[in-house]
């Protein structure tokens, strides 16, 4: 420890009460004869603090002239038929290169956790209101840079703590193939706005399944990419070890167009730091416009993990649908055979305390030890938690706080074992995928549900409908592999208000490939893909 100075002004508000309240708060008192020493070190401290916070913040700058924001607006109930919209506008490269980018012409939407200078980032939430960034993230940009036209920010699910599309303050968002069902969470806007042909491409984030839930509801390609190979620079982040970016298309050849030039180290954020740069990221999309024969998959070697196709809850349809897709590798030329990964069925149970415990330090302001750009104004603004707060929040979000505060007490040691385990899943994983080229399992356990009525219904009916909802998603987070949620059949609604109409939604499998692997998970992909159509199976 270094102190660089023991004079303190003489306003100076430290005194030898306030030492006495914050020994309290640790739960230890100070002997008296030393008091007075350790509030003068507490007293300098206070002083190189307010200095410090009196500095102006260091910002990243945006080429506004380059990419001007244009016709920023909240959208009207006739812009917005599925609420998936939070806000809208048009953002675009006005000094466009010679050659065209790999994005030309493509628009996009940002889930609403992304940052876009001067739109509102909502987030899902009444909790705190008013936020409006004053920066791009690093996806932002490049983008942009791509030729890619921003048409706004997609709803996101509360604070990025659901899976269903019920918990938004804007209000649930919708399903493009039946109108009061769910398009999955937490990137939902996304999901529908995607599917629904309103944009070409999106940008969700993924914590627990948040880019491959409405990938699987919506019939979407939903790619939550090896830890760290999009940037999460500019991002609203819930727990960095399990924060990912990922992109979301209707075409299998978009996502690794959208990948390729999103992609690479930043040299910002500390969750790319293993990623190479974007000039030596592997071009995704040309790789697989290269294939000569895409259907081939002669010599693959496919594992089907057990555990995953063995969740509890799977609707038993869900399970023949995908067990169909699985099998219809073989006919590619393809090696298929179950593989076991005992930690998987622990995956879920795994991230939960890193998720719960980590986001509840994350949300009172205790994120450290990381380096890259921080959100000042956004993070700030969680804290102090007050009763005004707390009543507007969501569940799971209030759920998030209770989960958190008590695991200090009652499991100091949680976040590091759950860390540990982590690592063990990981192994586990790597070992499958020593013996295999990528690993295959459903996505999700039953197909898309009706919405619940989030200003009614109790905490529990809340949670009712995303019960197991990520227990295949969520191991894979912790893990960093790289995993891609695709469309594989569609199921007739057996629930809700479309009970019997013949209605049918989409099911969804997942490729997870070795870190760094997503080639091998886009040429498996892209060979089911071509060879079969997933809306008539």
């Amino acid at each position: 420890m270094s102190v660089f100075s023991l004079v303190t002004k003489e306003n100076n508000p430290v005194t030898t009460e306030v030492l006495d309240s914050v020994a309290a708060t640790l739960g230890i008192e100070i002997a008296e004869h030393e008091k007075e020493d350790y509030r003068t070190l507490l007293a300098v401290y206070h002083e190189s603090v307010e200095a410090l916070m009196g500095l102006p913040d260091y910002i990243p700058k945006v080429n506004e002239i380059r990419f001007p924001r244009q016709n920023i607006h909240f959208p009207s109930a006739e812009e917005n038929p599925l609420n998936a919209w939070a806000w809208k506008c048009d953002i675009q490269d006005q000094t466009p290169p010679d050659s065209p980018g790999l994005l030309a012409g493509k628009t996009i939407v940002m889930k609403d956790n992304i940052a876009v200078k001067g739109v509102p980032m909502l987030m899902g939430t009444a909790m705190v209101e008013g936020y409006t960034p004053d920066t791009d993230a690093t996806v932002v940009t490049r983008a942009l840079e791509a030729g890619a036209v921003i048409k706004g920010k997609a709803v996101c699910e509360n604070l990025c703590h659901s899976a269903t599309s019920s918990s938004a303050a804007t209000g649930s968002v919708h399903s493009p193939f039946a109108k009061g069902y769910s398009s999955g969470g937490s990137s939902s806007g996304c999901g529908a706005l995607v599917a629904n042909g309103d944009v070409d491409l999106a940008i969700g984030a993924d914590q627990g399944g948040s880019v491959r839930v409405p990938a699987g509801w919506c019939g979407l390609y939903g790619l939550k990419p090896t830890f760290g190979l999009m940037p999460y620079t500019g991002c609203g982040s819930n727990e960095p070890t399990n924060d990912h970016l990922g992109p979301m298309t209707r075409t299998l050849l978009d996502n690794a167009l959208l990948l390729q030039a999103t992609a690479g180290n930043d040299n910002i954020d500390d969750r790319s730091f293993a990623a190479p740069p974007p000039s030596r990221t592997p071009q995704y999309h040309k790789i697989l416009i290269d294939i000569q024969n895409p259907k081939d998959l002669t010599g693959v070697k496919i594992g089907v993990i057990t555990e995953g196709m063995n969740m509890r809850g799977i609707d038993p349809r869900v399970h023949a649908t995908v067990s169909r897709a699985i099998e219809l590798f073989k006919s590619l030329g393809a090696e298929v055979s179950p593989v076991s990964v005992p930690m998987h069925s622990k995956g879920a149970a795994i991230w939960t305390p890193i998720s719960k415990s980590g986001n509840f330090h994350s949300r009172m302001n205790r994120a450290f030890g990381r380096r890259g750009h921080a959100l000042t104004e956004l993070n700030t603004m969680f804290h102090p938690l007050t009763q005004k707060k707390w009543d507007n929040a969501y569940v799971s979000t209030k759920n998030i706080f209770l989960n958190g505060a008590y695991a200090e007490s009652a499991f100091p040691g949680i976040l590091s074992k759950a860390t540990n385990l982590s690592r063990q899943l990981r192994d586990e994983y790597d070992a499958a995928l020593a013996e295999y080229d990528v690993l295959v399992l459903p996505n999700l356990p039953y197909i898309a549900n009706s919405h619940v009525d989030s200003a009614t219904a109790t905490p529990l009916q809340q949670i009712a409908k995303q019960v197991g909802l990520t227990s295949n998603t969520a191991p894979f987070n912790q893990s960093g592999h790289p995993v891609l949620a695709m469309p594989v059949g569609m199921l007739e609604i057996e629930e809700g208000p479309l009970k019997g109409s013949g209605v049918k939604l989409p099911v969804s499998m997942q490729v997870v490939g070795r870190w760094w692997g997503e080639e091998d998970v886009y040429r498996v992909a892209l060979a089911w893909s071509e060879a079969y159509n997933w809306r008539d199976m």
